[in-house]
């Protein structure tokens, strides 16, 4: 009985996730990316391989930015309870942003990877 009480926790928490986007980057660190993306000598189509088309890609002086990005949502706990969940409730939000910047020859300048968490509230007591 306890062991099923469990997984239906589990279920209904696991239920609560979702996430958008280049999943490729979703397990990714500064210090992985620093590990595959060299700065004067990894090209686009490493980067293609490694990470797949882009999301964007913006114009620059020197080049261009191709810009990943992956959305990873939890869902509160408090969204589950009765009667509570109509008053207050949402999600933790954390967002991977890796920008690779390229110059003209298509050889990568800089590359970042950005991570930022933010908290979406819902309902009456938002």
């Amino acid at each position: 009985m306890k062991r099923l009480l469990l997984v239906g926790i589990a279920v209904v928490f696991l239920a609560g996730c979702a996430g958008v986007g280049n999943k490729i980057i979703a397990d990714e660190t500064e210090a992985t990316v620093g590990q595959k993306i060299v700065e004067g000598k990894t090209s686009k189509a490493d980067i293609t391989n490694m990470y797949g088309q882009p999301k964007r890609i913006s114009p620059t002086r020197t080049g261009e930015n191709w810009i990943y990005v992956y959305s990873h949502a939890s869902a509160k706990a408090i969204n589950y309870v009765p009667v509570v969940n109509l008053f207050t409730g949402g999600s933790d939000v954390t967002t991977k942003t890796l920008v690779v910047s390229f110059d003209k020859n298509g050889v990568v300048l800089k590359s970042t990877l950005r991570e930022t968490s933010e908290e979406v509230r819902r309902g009456i007591g938002s």
